[in-house]
Order: C-alpha cells, then structure tokens, then sequence
C-alpha cells in the first residue's frame, strides 16, 4: 500500500540549473490555480540572489516578444491568454446572462468573450459595468467569477476648449465623435487649447476635466502631433535605445563584397528622410543570356546593426514601421542609424545586403544571389530629376551619371516592364495627395503627387527584388515573412457585382478572378468615362487588405506567387525579419534570424500587419486635417466637387484634385422626402426623381472647415436643384414614379423624412 499511495503522489518538479527557460515559465503560468508575478516564479524555480536580476530581465524580453504580458499590477499572463484576475467590462445582459471582455487586450486576436457568474439569483450589472473577475477554462471558453464591482474608468478625451458665455467645452478632435463635453475644470488650459481631458460625473449632461495642455492646435506642425497623441505612436526613443544606436553606429563595415566601382545610384522623393534602397545595372554579356541583364539591388544593412534581442530591436518591433506626416517622420530607428549610418548617401561608403539578379531578356528571373556588401552611392537624385534627365534635360543630373547609371537602368527596367505588362497586375492608378510645407510648417500648397517613369522604375526593381528574396528563402527552405495580398472574397464580389450594374458592366461572379479582370473592366470606360474614379475606388473597395504572414499565399494585386518585403528595413520590421532569414540562409555572419522569432512568425505577422494599418490611419487623418486647413480660407465659396458615398442620411463629397472628405445631409437636400437606393449607391427625391449618386461632380458651398478634426460641411449652392451630373443632381425618369412616390407617402401617412 505505502508503495502505491507513493506512486500516486504529485511528481516533483525538476529544478532547472540557473534560470528556466522561456518555456518553462510559459508552462507554469499556464498551469498554476492562481495569479503568477515574479515573486512566484522565482518562489516555483528556487531562484535566489543575482538569478532574480536576471529572472526580471528575461521577464522583460518575453513580454518584448510579445509571448506574455501583465495584468495590472504584477501579475502575468501569456500573450493572447486570458489573466487570472483581471478587469473586465460587461459587453451584453440579454436572456439573463451577463457577458464580459477584458478592459485590456494587447493581443492580436480578437477579445474573447467570457461568461460571467455571480453569487445570488439575480445579477446586478449593467451594460458597461467593470468588474475584477477570476476567471477559468471551461470547455473551450472562459467564465468569469466576480470578485467586486470597480468604479467606471474613464477614457481619456482629447479636444479644444470652446467658450460659450460663462462656461467651457471640449470640441473633440475626431470628426466622427459628435457629443461636446462640459469642462468643469480647465486646469491651466485656455481657451483654444488642445488638451487631454477625462470624462467625469454622470447623468445625461456629459462633463470632462482638462488633464494635460497639448498646445496651440493651429500651430505649424500640431496636426501630426495630434494624429501621435490620437494613435499612441512612440515619438520618443527611450535613453537606452538611443545609446546603442550612437554604440553599434560606430562598428565597422566588417568582412563584405566590395561593390565601391559600381555607380549605384538611390532615386528617392525630393523630400525624402531616408535612403535605404539603391539600384545599377547593366547589360549581361554572357552567352547564356542574350538580350538579358544583370542588375544590383542594395539595400541598408539594418540587421548588422540591428541584432535581434537588443534594445534597438525590442524597440523597433513595438514600432512596426516609421510613420510619415507632411512635417515630420515618427522613424522606426533613431536617427542615428535612419538619418545616419544606414542611410545609402552619396559618396559614403555603407553596409548594404544586396540581391544580385539576372534577368532574361524577358524581364524574368534568370537567377540570382544575396550578399553583404560595401556601396559607396554615385547620386542621391530625385524622380523629378531622374526623369528629367532621361528625358533630355540638361543641367539635372551629372551627365557621366546619365551615362553610366541612368540609361543602362532605364533599357534594363524596359524588360522589367514587358515582364510586369506580361503579368497584368492591378493597375489602380489613384492619385496620392502631397501637402507641401514652408520652412515655418505653413501649407503653401495641397496637390496630387505626379507620377513619372522614374517612379514606376523603381517600384519595379523592387519588386523584382522583393520576388528574389522569396523565392531565396523557399528554396533553402527557410521561413518568410509573406506579404500576402489574397483574393477577394465573394461577399466583397457580390457588392461589386450590384454596384457595376448600375452602369450596365456586367460582371460574372463564376470566373476565376485575376487582376486582368479588373483592369478589362477600367479599360472598357476609357480614360476619359465621367464615373471612372469612382468605379476604380470600388474596385479597390473589393480587394482584400494586405498584411504580413507566414503563409505562402501569394501576392494578388501583383499577380505574383512568392513575394516579400525586402528593400525597406530602415522603415519597415517586416523587411528586417527577411533580411535576418537571409543572413541565417546564406550564412552571411551577424544579426541571423532569432529561433524564437523563426517559429513565430504568424503571431509576429499579425503584430506588425496592425501597426502598419495604425500608421496608415494616422498619416491619412493627418493629411485631411491640412486638407481643412488649407480650404479653411475658402469657407463660404463654391467648390468643385465629387460624391465619393451615399448613405440614408446624405451624402460624403470630396474636392476635385484636393481631396478631403465632408458632408451633405439629406435634410438640407430639399423638402421632399429622398429614398436611399442601396443598390445604385443613390438619393432620390420621391417628388423631383432628382438623384445624388455616387460618382457625380457637382459644385457645393464650403459652410465648414475645421482643421483640428479635418472635417468639412458642405450644402448645395442656393437655386442649384435640376441639372445634369456635373452641375447638379441627376433628374430621373419619373412618369411612373411620382404615383408611386404619393403611394409611399400616403402608407406613411403623409409625412416626409429628411
């Protein structure tokens, strides 16, 4: 009996030598009844003396890398798990059940929703209530049990303080956000400030006190800060972050290929803060490849000074990607290595990993290798002046440069292109708005950025890069970072569908789509079709977004089987990773990729895939408030105009050749009653049959423009109803309409909506 009570007795556990592994501590968060800190994981692995120094350190990584994180106070957790004890707001009180989701979720899958139990029959919460909650596994769910009912937190608000007679309100910042709070207390905030403010007493009158003064919102520069402080992007790397940079700055190039006789050249943007791409080539003379080239992409050699582990990269992985406003750049790096050693600037020599390719005469891969090398950059030279250049202009650009670097890249980039039109990839060509800045950050000018040749060059160079660097690591079998660009998916078809049969395009949802089935459709309108705008963004309304993934799934709009991010690590943590797996491959000396992060590139993926959409939001806001503040002058005048949405409530309209997005409210249309047409994207006028559609140019009074928000308001010229699409609403056929409109009124009992 001794020996069988002996053998049912719980195992012990087998103490690690030193600090356990990451595994190790994961296993026992995961298993332990009851809330883990670091005292209890020292406590579970006999940690004593210096190993508790460590033991925090390596809590610090893990939390890095995203495989744990904390509940408020000491308590940890794994990442994407549900803590022990944690806060919890209640979602939903229907059908007598009560459901809750964690205040705070850092992971990147959805909040999970957990069920909560109480003590007693009937439960006491309401919708909104916070709760410290322990919770449990059951099945394959969660359930919370309460342990106490917490006061209602308050978000912090960020607006203008407005005055109106004695008293004081928040205008908030962003335009979709229309209630107004009452300042009860200013703090040090005057009238005209932007400021932090948290929300505050109850009852139906919304009321708010200033917690911090950001500044003057109208000042040069203030509306990336407000995009910074709206989103939470880190603007300011931390003491230790900027150190190694000024440390690893100063390493040498170390053992590499000397590319120093190549004119290499880095065509950028005119107002570009870094350069970390740069391209050669020339024709391939061997017998194997007539008509072919060879070409040379350099890139920055980030992952030589960026080693993972390091406080730089803990840093630029939380970042995800440099964020780009019109005055400002929010780096990924800290300027001394984006701005300073890995930037490719003329006549420097610099680190660079680089792909040589051979390309057929075709424009195809012929074959191709990846090095680490010494450049020594020829020319920083600007599209403009690239351009400018081949096209004959004198006085732009060196011409022993035009010689020997620019032509030979432009007859090569001519296969390239026969390659890519063989291909048919998506072309969406939509303007990109540039917000041109004088040197006190005033708006001379918004306008939509050209697009040349050069450009087009480059971004093809690239791409055949970022193929080269796919397939590289697929064929040593080594993981990728995909940027992956699916198919779209029906639901996004059958919209599509619906809508371009209001212009009479048929379109069949049983054929395989391609992108060429997109382009047939954009060159069937013709440039010059009155709705081709308009019939473009829907088709891009339908593509799936692009992210970054494991997964070999293919790159869609690029009509491309294999394809990753290459050419951009100084701005972008994604390419950082290809670049370690290429280092790792090729056995290419320091900064390989990570164990840790090689099998754990899905959870990575998603992490940087949602600071990238972050980013992108935040530099579109920025852009629509210089946009407001730009037409802020012309408020009360005519504008030309483009509906870009129609919804039951009116329609959004933007500025021909401008952008920037506003309103027109169904009830300031007219006194008749409008229908709203889902279908053809369209409001009707039940009396007039006049249609506000999708597409349509129109002029429209400019009533608002506010800056701080990026909002704009527009109305209809006084006497502008009847007329054709390009100066006022569509007017419909409507002998058996209008019979069929006193109908529907009559159902209603006669009243009319706005």
């Amino acid at each position: 009996m001794a020996n069988n009570d002996k053998s049912k007795a719980k195992p012990r556990r087998k103490t690690p030598q030193g600090l356990p592994s990451k595994q190790d501590i994961l296993k026992f968060i995961e298993g332990s009844e009851s809330t883990v800190g670091k005292r209890e994981i020292a406590k579970e692995f006999k940690l004593r003396g210096p190993d508790k120094i460590a033991l925090k350190a390596l809590l610090k990584d893990m939390a890095d890398e995203g495989l744990i994180d904390h509940s408020p106070g000491r308590a940890f957790h794994k990442m994407g798990g549900v803590p022990r004890v944690t806060v919890l707001r209640v979602v939903s009180t229907e059908d007598g059940e009560v459901w809750a989701e964690p205040e705070e979720w850092h992971a990147e899958t959805r909040k999970p929703r957990l069920r909560v139990i109480e003590r007693g029959r009937r439960s006491s919460l309401a919708l909104n209530d916070r709760i410290l909650a322990r919770t449990e596994e059951r099945g394959k769910g969660h359930v919370a049990h309460v342990m106490k009912k917490l006061a209602r937190s308050a978000e912090m608000l960020m607006g203008v303080v407005r005055r109106e007679g004695s008293r004081h309100f928040l205008a908030p910042i962003d335009k979709k956000v229309r209630t107004v709070f009452e300042l009860v207390d200013l703090g040090e905030a005057e009238v005209g400030d932007l400021v932090l403010a948290e929300p505050t007493g109850k009852g139906r009158m919304k009321k708010a006190k200033v917690d911090a003064v950001l500044g003057d919102p109208f000042a040069p520069k203030s509306f990336s800060m407000i995009a910074i402080h709206k989103f939470g992007i880190r603007n300011i790397f931390p003491g230790e972050v900027v150190k190694e940079a000024e440390k690893v700055a100063k390493q040498d190039l170390g053992q590499r290929e000397d590319l120093t006789h190549l004119p290499i050249v880095a065509i950028d943007p005119e107002d570009a803060r870094d350069h970390d791409d740069a391209i050669w080539a020339e024709p391939d003379d061997a017998d194997d490849n007539p008509g072919g080239y060879k070409a040379v992409v350099a890139i920055a050699d980030v992952s030589y000074y960026v080693r993972p582990g390091s406080e730089l990269d803990r840093e630029a992985r939380k970042r995800g990607n440099s964020v780009y406003f019109p005055d400002r750049v929010v780096p990924m790096l800290p300027e001394e290595l984006s701005a300073g050693i890995c930037s490719l600037k003329e006549g420097a020599d610099r680190a660079a990993m680089v792909a040589h390719l051979r390309l057929d005469s075709g424009g195809n891969l012929k074959d191709f290798r990846f090095a680490r090398a010494k450049v020594r950059i020829a020319a920083n030279i600007a599209y403009e002046d690239a351009q400018a250049a081949i096209d004959g202009e004198k006085d732009r650009v060196d011409p022993d440069i035009v010689g020997s670097a620019l032509k030979p890249l432009w007859q090569c980039w001519a296969v390239l292109k026969a390659a890519r039109d063989g291909r048919e990839p998506l072309e969406l060509d939509l303007p990109e708005r540039r917000v041109q800045l004088d040197e006190k950050g005033r708006i001379m000018s918004v306008a939509p950025r050209e697009r040349l040749d050069a450009h087009r060059l480059v971004e093809d160079f690239m791409i055949i890069a970022n193929v080269a660097a796919a397939k590289a690591l697929e064929r040593k079998k080594s993981p990728v970072m995909y940027r992956i660009h699916e198919t779209p998916d029906r639901d996004k078809l059958v919209t599509l569908k619906d809508y371009l049969a209001t212009f009479d395009i048929p379109f069949a949802l049983g054929q395989v789509v391609r992108p060429k089935t997109f382009n047939a459709i954009l060159e069937k309108l013709g440039d010059d079709h009155d709705n081709r705008i308009e019939i473009t963004e829907q088709i891009l309304r339908s593509q799936m977004q692009a992210r970054y993934g494991p997964e070999p799934l293919g790159h869609f709009g690029l009509a491309l089987g294999s394809y990753a991010h290459f050419t951009s690590p100084i701005r972008r943590y994604a390419d950082l990773l290809v670049h370690r797996a290429l280092v790792s491959a090729y056995r290419l000396g320091p900064g390989e990729l990570a164990k840790d992060d090689a099998a754990d590139f899905g959870r990575v993926g998603e992490l940087i895939s949602s600071l990238e959409r972050r980013a992108m939001e935040a530099e579109r806001e920025t852009v629509d408030r210089y946009v407001a503040a730009y037409l802020s002058e012309q408020v009360g005048q005519l504008v030309d105009a483009r509906i870009t949405g129609v919804q039951p409530f009116g329609f959004f309209a933007t500025v021909s050749d401008l952008g920037g997005d506003g309103l027109v409210l169904a009830k300031s249309l007219g006194r008749e009653y409008f229908r709203y047409d889902e279908k053809r994207q369209s409001l009707i006028g039940d009396d007039s049959g006049d249609e506000y559609r999708s597409g349509m140019r129109l002029k429209l009074k400019l009533v608002e423009a506010d800056p701080v928000s990026g909002a704009l308001r527009f109305e209809l010229p006084e006497g502008s109803y009847g007329g054709d699409a390009h100066d006022g609403p569509r007017r419909r056929q409507r002998d058996d309409r209008r019979t069929g409109s006193r109908r529907r009124k009559k159902d209603r009992g006669g009243k009319r909506g706005k």
